[in-house]
């Protein structure tokens, strides 16, 4: 009765807590760094994203979810237990909290369970989980309940899900473990291949985000950045430029995956439904929808008008606040 409604999108990049009645109270990134002596937490959200890469020996930032699942429970519940705490969600012995979390749609039962045993760690009293394509259509503001079909790719950290939707469920669904840590890779990949040039997962993602691009022939301004990392062949410290092109070539695996994805969701749509999505076409969501020209990427391969929700990386934490209300009256 005076517990805390509250939805989690636990993501591979970055943790959303959202509470009834307050909205989006919490947005961290998913890294924890610990002192691997004692096992202590050190730091937990950003403060331990900046350390990524930069720890001394006792000290290692570990990335708890990867795939957009559990790899490391202990680390998670520590980071739940926190991010919770931070966000003002105090656990009382008699007043449980209801909690909705959000998990890609093609995990396991065994994954699932993971995910429920770390959120009744971290204090809850009741979990319910919910698909995030289905989260991520409600937070877009889709009437998914109609019997018209709509259709969702939530392109994540560590998933990209598919997904048309009717009549209050899913239809047709595809979870593809491919995501921004995947064009992350990729990018850091093709840096040492083409320039003998290390980077860190940090400007890996940096390139992605500031020249990143999802089409050929570049960003219209073709935008350029400096990369500093080490050169393999002499090891000193040595800096190259990188341009929206090559950003591109980097990209195009992980890219290329997440439209295979799309087109197989398509394929498999029931006749009455495709009609509709037709007419009103996909909607993107989650953080890898903001990479550079994704929409126009998708929009050629399938011949389908794409736009990009209003507020794309907060869209799951939103629908699960919308899953809240039905959920526990």
């Amino acid at each position: 009765m005076f517990g805390t409604n509250l939805g989690i999108d636990l993501g591979t990049a970055s943790v959303l807590v959202y509470v009834q009645g307050k909205g989006i109270v919490l947005h961290e990134p998913s890294v924890v760094a610990i002192d691997k002596e004692t096992g202590k937490r050190i730091a937990v959200g950003e403060e331990a994203r900046l350390m990524l890469g930069r720890t001394p020996g006792n000290i290692v930032a570990i990335r708890p979810m990867k795939d957009g699942v559990i790899a490391d429970y202990q680390t998670t519940e520590i980071m739940l237990k926190y991010l919770l705490k931070k966000a003002g969600i105090r656990n009382w012995p008699f007043f449980k909290n209801r909690v909705v979390v959000c998990i890609p749609s093609g995990v396991t039962e065994v994954e699932e369970r993971a995910v429920k045993q770390a959120a009744y760690k971290a204090g809850a009293g009741q979990v319910k989980v919910v698909e995030e394509p289905y989260a991520a259509a409600l937070g877009a503001g889709l009437d998914i309940n109609g019997p018209e079909g709509n259709m969702v790719v939530d392109i994540g950290g560590g998933t990209s899900d598919v997904a048309i939707l009717s009549l209050g469920g899913i239809v047709v669904k595809r979870s593809i473990r491919i995501g921004g840590d995947k064009m992350d890779e990729a990018i850091s990949r093709f840096v040492r291949r083409e320039h003998n040039l290390m980077i860190g997962e940090r400007t890996a993602e940096e390139i992605k985000i500031q020249v990143g691009c999802a089409i050929p022939e570049g960003r219209k301004d073709n935008a350029e950045m400096e990369v500093k990392g080490r050169d393999l062949v002499t090891g000193l410290p040595k800096t190259i430029k990188i341009d929206s092109k090559a950003a591109y070539l980097a990209m195009e695996e992980p890219l290329e995956a997440i439209v295979a994805g799309i087109k197989d969701v398509l394929e498999r749509t029931p006749p009455e439904l495709a009609a509709d999505i037709m007419s009103k076409g996909i909607v993107l969501t989650g953080g890898g929808s903001l990479v550079d020209s994704m929409d126009v990427r998708i929009s050629r391969e399938t011949g389908l008008a794409v736009t990009i929700a209003e507020n794309p990386i907060c869209c799951v934490a939103l629908g699960t606040g919308k899953v809240l209300k039905s959920c526990f009256k």
